[in-house]
């Protein structure tokens, strides 16, 4: 009836030989995981080979997308929270307060006299002085602040939905100073480090027109942002940087 022979038991592989199959089975999958699945899932490349084979970048894209996700989950929820009506009113803890009228009603006139300030304690002139030295403060502030000398600046237009990064290439414990503003609408941006199987988030933001400061690389490897453009119209961004580092490079 069956065509086919039964294989013999010398045929058969043996229990070592299946041992050494599964071991060896095992092995690439950890390696896999290692070294695709994690970089391009969640942006863990604890070996650097996702960063060379450009997965680690596909990796943040989505990590990215999902915490927007839930920042739009979020303030979707409180929107409709705070739309909703109060279940009871409550009574202004005013209402018992005298008013600033009734107040005025109760006080002499020789108190509303005492309260008068003194013409001749009036100094009209040290009030200008005051006012003029602000302005002088404010002015040169603003003057340093203009001529701060930066070493690249980039200028880049972003259309809806699209997110680019730019990093910079920096040894641990370098400094580099950063000033970037929007011309269009406010921006997501996510300032993040990694280098040599590590990786850092220093600071994330939603719906910021601008930023400044400085950035301290953590360790040695790239430093920098990236940005994303949740507007429904373009949005141009100029980024300027200065301080110790060596290149800024276009990543994504």
């Amino acid at each position: 009836m069956y065509n086919t022979d039964l294989p013999t038991r010398a045929e058969l592989p043996s229990t070592g030989k299946l041992l050494r199959s599964t071991l060896m089975a095992a092995v690439i999958a950890v390696a896999l995981l290692i070294t695709v699945v994690l970089p391009a899932e969640y942006a863990i490349d604890p070996t650097g080979a996702g960063r060379l084979l450009g997965l680690t970048e596909m990796g943040e894209i989505k990590t990215q997308l999902a915490e927007e996700a839930e920042l739009d989950q979020a303030n979707d929820e409180a929107a409709a929270v705070q739309a909703s009506p109060s279940a009871t009113p409550q009574e202004s803890a005013s209402d018992n307060q005298p008013t600033a009228a009734q107040q005025a009603s109760d006080v002499e006139p020789e108190q509303v006299a005492s309260l008068v300030p003194d013409q001749e304690m009036v100094q009209p002139e040290a009030s200008v002085a005051l006012a003029e030295a602000l302005a002088a403060e404010e002015a040169a502030s603003q003057a340093t602040k203009e001529a701060a000398t930066w070493s690249d600046e980039v200028s880049f237009t972003l259309t809806p939905g699209e997110g680019t990064e730019y990093k910079l290439t920096m040894e641990e414990g370098a400094v580099a100073t950063f000033a970037w503003v929007s011309d269009g609408g406010p921006l997501n941006f996510d300032t993040h480090g990694d280098g040599n199987g590590n990786s850092i988030s220093y600071e994330k933001g939603r719906g910021v027109p601008e930023d400044e400061g400085e950035l301290e690389a953590a360790f040695t490897g790239n430093h920098g942002w990236f940005f994303r453009n949740r507007n429904d119209n373009d949005v141009t961004v100029v980024l300027r940087v200065g301080g110790d580092y060596g290149e800024l490079n276009k990543v994504l």
